[in-house]
């Protein structure tokens, strides 16, 4: 089983750009994101050599898990089977997808687990989200000794509502104005 185990943080300022290692521009379409977790995506991406590709990625909850995995908080982990795509078949694919999202992510040279920003843009503008992605090997001790960045202000690991996948279905510009400047006040 593939695991996806990751942490995510809402981020201020420009601090992190001292940690740029790479940087890509994102378009990405959701094909299949149901209520039950599971979502079905695809991914295009434009940059380095390295980090440019096109992807097709299943998500959903995981199933199956050790009883300490078991234990943690939601959205912490998932099961994640990507698999590289054809740049063509991935044009058509954001073609059909009902529900779509662009971003700048970049990688950043932090400890602790393989740590990549995203700058969102267009309508989810303007966020910032900071992930890190735990080693399964390692996850137990990285939760517990990950110490993120004073520019990671509020831990939004399981806030669905800020998903990828829920910010291509409803993006931040379409919040209730009341909801939107209570996740922006956090941000001045």
């Amino acid at each position: 089983m593939a695991l996806e185990i990751e942490r995510r943080f809402l981020v201020q300022g420009d601090d992190w750009r001292q940690h740029i290692r790479w940087q890509a521009r994102l378009q990405q379409g959701y094909l299949v994101a149901g209520a039950d977790g599971i979502t079905v995506r695809v991914r295009s991406a434009s940059g380095l050599p390295s980090v440019a590709g096109a992807w097709l990625t299943l998500k959903a909850r995981p199933g199956g898990l050790p009883p300490v995995a078991a234990a943690l908080p939601e959205g912490l982990v998932r099961q994640e089977f990507e698999y590289p795509i054809p740049a063509g078949d991935a044009e058509a694919l954001l073609a059909l997808a009902p529900q779509r999202l662009s971003k700048w992510r970049y990688g950043l040279d932090l400890p602790g687990g393989e740590w990549v920003l995203d700058v969102f843009e267009a309508e989810n503008a303007p966020l910032v989200v900071a992930e890190v992605e735990l080693a399964p090997a390692t996850w137990e001790r990285s939760l517990v000794e990950l110490e993120p960045p004073a520019w990671c202000i509020r831990e939004l690991t399981g806030r669905h509502e800020l998903s990828n996948a829920a910010l291509a279905r409803a993006p931040l510009a379409h919040w209730p104005a009341a909801q939107r400047l209570e996740l922006l006040e956090a941000l001045r």
